[in-house]
């Protein structure tokens, strides 16, 4: 994929991941992948796209530490982006370092 693509395509998912619908996800998403983006090879940007069409409440719920993430759609760019999440609130992910 040739340099200008691959920028159109981080784009689009910086938008995407921030414009989700509903403001708290939006906030949690679209931080991580503001944040992390640019480190991210096609492969990441795959599996990103996949999480993207994940419900939000189930993302919010996951990133919050409300509910574990399930078997089957866990991934290790998933598990970075609970992680994220989680450390912006001061949290860890469970069975993660603890604070203290």
């Amino acid at each position: 994929m040739d340099h200008t693509r691959h920028e159109t395509r981080r784009r689009r998912l910086i938008f995407r991941a921030s414009h989700r619908g509903t403001h708290e996800t939006d906030l949690l998403v679209g931080g991580f992948v503001a944040a992390t983006i640019a480190a991210m090879d096609e492969a990441a940007l795959d599996d990103l796209e996949a999480i993207l069409e994940l419900p939000d409440v189930d993302l919010f719920d996951w990133l919050t530490g409300r509910r574990a993430v399930p078997q089957e759609v866990a991934s290790p760019l998933l598990a970075r982006m609970v992680a994220w999440a989680l450390a912006q609130r001061g949290m860890t992910a469970p069975g993660g370092p603890t604070n203290g």
